[in-house]
């Protein structure tokens, strides 16, 4: 039996990789090929023509494009992300085609992330160990660093208008708070397993979910109005699509108490980003921690960047060394499926 032709540009499992070459001759393009952030859309277009298994990483791939591929005998895409934003579904949808992607890829990821953000706002670790590099609350230079005083209680002084609890602020304790989770699909349960090992109460709110569903996790099921209201830290995590663009916005603020904050590691679109600086300006939230901007990279003179009372972080929370091995292994069972006539698990549904 003839080989079929893929063209691969993200990574995959060895392994997998060697299951797959008894079906196909595989061509490396892409990003696999040039490198992150390389590729422009023309080039992938060209590089990915006549193949009729197409494996996308972070490639764009517009209508034209996907028509192009699908005129040159595309019958398989697949897009290693967990929302496939990058290509054009309809076009996809509209020539018959699936689209295999790898949801809940960098789950655990997002989530160690998101925890890891409410604990840096919550104990102020962000501000306070910049304020040591730049040299706030230090002593002068010591010649012998190893020559220290023998005190059995070392702390940095009186708490006085010079302590850093002072300049930094007293943080809390995630313990006996409450989370609202604003989005409760795969991450928004891993971030409510880790929450709840704290010790804090998770508030889901998740009008596509079962009650059922959601409480059967341990958390409890909200209206949106009910989890704004008594969440103590908010955590979004939204799909960017036409029902969600900006409905974090004034509305919701003015719900939330005073005292909250808000972490948001899904995607700035989300949030209305007036709304959000006013509202962290004029005190109708005490603080957020962000990890994705409506323009990336941030620009340099974005208010959220002078704010003490906000953690920013450029963009890092779906990434870590493990996360290429998930996405691998799900695209390749996908793959797999195609070639051996099998249904496949995680096709995208949504325009």
């Amino acid at each position: 039996m003839a080989k079929k032709k893929m063209v691969l540009c993200t990574r995959l499992p060895e392994k997998r990789m060697q299951e797959i070459e008894e079906y196909c001759d595989i061509t490396i393009a892409g990003e696999l090929k040039h490198g992150k952030g390389n590729v422009t859309e023309a080039q992938t277009r060209e590089e990915c023509r006549g193949y009729e298994l197409v494996v996308l990483g972070d490639e764009y791939a517009g209508t034209d494009t996907i028509n192009g591929w699908a005129d040159s005998g595309m019958k398989f895409i697949g897009v290693a992300k967990g929302t496939p934003v990058t290509v054009d579904n309809k076009t996809i949808m509209d020539r018959g085609l699936q689209l295999s992607y790898t949801p809940g890829r960098n789950r655990v990821a997002v989530a160690e992330y998101t925890i890891g953000l409410m604990i840096a706002m919550a104990r102020k670790i962000t501000i306070s160990a910049e304020g040591l590099h730049k040299g706030d609350h230090t002593s002068p230079a010591k010649e012998d660093i190893y020559d220290v005083p023998d005190v059995k209680n070392v702390t940095f002084g009186p708490l006085d208008e010079h302590h850093p609890f002072t300049d930094y602020g007293i943080g809390f304790e995630l313990y006996g708070k409450k989370l609202g989770i604003a989005g409760f699909g795969a991450i928004g349960r891993e971030v409510a397993k880790r929450a709840q090992a704290f010790g804090m109460e998770i508030l889901a709110y998740d009008p596509y979910l079962d009650d059922e569903k959601i409480e059967a996790t341990g958390a409890k099921a909200c209206d949106l109005d009910t989890m704004l209201s008594d969440a103590d830290i908010v955590s979004i995590h939204l799909p960017v699509v036409d029902s969600t663009r900006g409905i974090v916005n004034k509305d919701w603020f003015s719900k939330m108490k005073k005292t909250a904050y808000v972490v948001n590691t899904a995607r700035a679109a989300v949030i209305d980003q007036r709304d959000f600086v006013e509202a962290l300006q004029n005190g109708d939230i005490t603080g957020a921690a962000v990890d994705v901007y409506w323009q990336e990279p941030v620009p340099i003179n974005h208010p959220l960047l002078k704010m003490r009372n906000v953690v920013c972080t450029p963009h890092m929370a779906g990434l870590t060394t493990d996360v290429d091995n998930w996405s691998g292994e799900m695209m390749s069972q996908e793959i797999l499926a195609y070639l051996k006539g099998e249904d496949r698990k995680y096709i995208w549904k949504r325009v």
